[in-house]
């Protein structure tokens, strides 16, 4: 790999951040509760709590999915 190609990379990985956090900013933004979804597990107890957001990832792993099949397909032209 040569110094191109890694800078590229970077720049992918970059541009991928920088939507996934626009993303999930304007998630917050609109008020969809990400991580209090329907079907996320929430296990509260006197001095414990436990969150896990199946719902959640499964919703995140899609959009990240379809913007680097984007992102892919862009740079590809």
């Amino acid at each position: 790999m040569d110094l191109t190609q890694i800078a590229r990379l970077l720049a992918v990985l970059g541009i991928v951040l920088l939507i996934t956090a626009g993303v999930f900013y304007l998630f917050s933004r609109s008020g969809v509760p990400f991580g209090k979804m329907p079907g996320d597990i929430q296990i509260i107890r006197e001095n414990f709590s436990c969150t896990i957001p199946l719902v959640s990832s499964l919703l995140a792993s899609v959009i990240l999915t379809l913007l680097i099949n984007l992102l892919i397909s862009v740079l590809k032209k």
